[in-house]
């Protein structure tokens, strides 16, 4: 199934560590205005000559490493409170100084297109085109404690040590530059918490999920194994026809996931497994985080098997990443996608995105209701954001604030009608606008779903329709296009897509 997506990108070669030996040189996460997560141990991390002692000197702390044999050091801070701005100084047998240096939240946004989407209006990328009240936002964006650090979009075969990017504050001269969820999301943060909050942006379009896993990880997951597999095979045919001078055109066959469109090499195509994960993930690796969010799913390769191996993909993706880094099981919050007209966004992979809720520690933010009919790209990132940083406050942060909308808990058939019960009522379930709940349809035990009538009851929603003397089942906004989607709760959160189907994979 070919999905939607953004496949414009930089093709970016980054060196290992072992060819770039000399003066002593953090990784480059490690800049001017960057933000390191407080509350826990703090590795900062670089390049010197083998054998050279590096000093570590930050607000009272002093650690000390050896490089090793090639060229490597790490040193750990021990918990850091709050606060800022501070200086850090890396001194080996030369010595760096890295100024403005906050201490606070940090979290990694990562996905495909519509994490990558700007606050601003895009010079080199059409399709994004600002958000909503795009004058407003850009000049209230005067937030000297958020700072953001975009990865540049780049793939490898090879895992790599370091990545290209650099810390920037928030201001309305900068935010246009910013991820807009990830800036609506630490914004909302920093609002409630009070603290300085960094994101690291490393997102590119149109990826799968798969490119942002370990070889190591998909390998050892054997539903996931003949991918790299057969991407191996690809390479490899790939290279044999680049030494041999053979036609480009064959070079077509090479492409995974997306049709034969032309000549593709496989190290170059953001759907292919491993390639983001090498080139944009692991430099990251140990930085400090509090935890993920995450956009993606457009771009399931497959088609409908695809969809159904969606679960599996991500759960690899969220327990390989959390082994990665070695500090638990974070939180990792994922956006589910919005209402568009498009086979990309269907309520199959909907359903499949929300099997990542059966992991401890992660939440799910619904999008259902504010897509676009014809665009891939909706504008409404300020509620993405805020839907995401109330699951943040609620889970990581401990606020007592409702998070979810409404979540489908159990049926019961009643004569000619069905009542659906619910989780997170929120104060009270509500059809958003008022009138008459929508999307809702309804079948016997044929399996013939029709529209039908949903009416609130208390805490309950009871479906029927006159075509239906004897129902079995409900489904609610199960369309790709699911417009007018308006039960919600008192708190103003979406109830997600659901059906009551008994081989139905809804998230309670």
């Amino acid at each position: 199934m070919v999905r939607s997506g953004l496949l414009a990108f930089t093709v970016v070669f980054i060196f290992t560590a072992s060819t770039l030996l000399g003066d002593v040189r953090p990784n480059h996460l490690f800049g001017d205005h960057m933000v390191l997560q407080s509350g826990r141990t703090v590795p900062v991390w670089g390049i010197a000559d083998p054998g050279e002692a590096v000093t570590v000197t930050f607000n009272n702390q002093k650690q000390t490493a050896t490089a090793g044999a090639n060229g490597k050091w790490m040193v750990k801070l021990d918990s850091l409170a709050s606060g800022g701005p501070f200086e850090m100084t890396i001194a080996g047998k030369n010595s760096i100084t890295i100024q403005d240096v906050l201490v606070g939240e940090v979290w990694i946004g990562s996905g495909q297109s519509n994490m990558q989407f700007p606050v601003g209006v895009s010079t080199t990328v059409k399709a994004y085109n600002g958000v909503t009240n795009l004058e407003q936002e850009v000049a209230a964006a005067d937030y000297p404690q958020l700072r953001m650090y975009k990865v540049k979009t780049a793939l490898s075969i090879d895992p790599q040590d370091d990545t290209d990017g650099a810390w920037q504050v928030c201001t309305p001269q900068t935010v246009t530059d910013f991820s807009a969820i990830g800036y609506f999301f630490a914004r909302d943060l920093q609002n409630a918490l009070k603290v300085p909050v960094g994101v690291i942006n490393s997102s590119f379009g149109a990826s799968t999920a798969e490119a942002w896993v370990s070889k190591p990880a998909m390998d050892a997951a054997p539903e996931l194994a003949g991918i790299t597999k057969n991407f191996q095979t690809a390479v490899e045919a790939y290279r044999s026809r680049a030494a041999t001078s053979a036609p480009a055109a064959t070079e077509a066959t090479t492409r995974i996931g997306r049709g034969a469109r032309g000549p593709r090499n496989p190290l170059t195509d953001q759907h292919n497994p491993t390639l983001l994960w090498n080139a944009m993930l692991h430099p990251l690796q140990p930085y400090a985080i509090r935890g993920v969010i995450w956009y993606q799913g457009e771009s399931v390769i497959g088609g409908n098997a695809g969809d159904l191996l969606y679960p599996t993909v991500m759960k690899t993706l969220v327990d390989s990443w959390r082994e990665e880094w070695g500090e638990g099981d974070f939180p990792f919050y994922v956006c589910q996608l919005a209402g568009q007209d498009a086979a990309s966004n269907n309520p199959t992979i909907r359903e499949s995105q929300a099997a990542i809720l059966a992991l401890p520690n992660t939440g799910m933010a619904v999008t259902i209701d504010i897509g676009e009919k014809k665009n891939v790209h909706p504008k409404d990132k300020q509620d993405v954001g805020d839907r995401l940083s109330r699951i943040a406050l609620a889970q990581a942060y401990g606020k007592q604030i409702e998070y979810s909308g409404p979540v489908y808990d159990s049926v019961s058939v009643e004569g000619n009608t069905i009542r659906l019960k619910f989780t997170h009522l929120g104060g009270g379930l509500i059809a958003k606008g008022g009138g008459d709940l929508k999307t809702f349809t309804i079948a016997g035990a044929d399996g013939k779903f029709v529209p039908a009538a949903a009416k609130i009851d208390g805490d309950t929603v009871v479906v029927s329709s006159p075509d239906v003397a004897a129902p079995a089942n409900v489904r609610y906004a199960w369309m790709n296009w699911a417009e007018g989607c308006n039960l919600f709760n008192a708190a103003g959160l979406p109830a997600a897509p659901f059906r009551t189907d008994p081989d139905a994979a809804s998230a309670k």
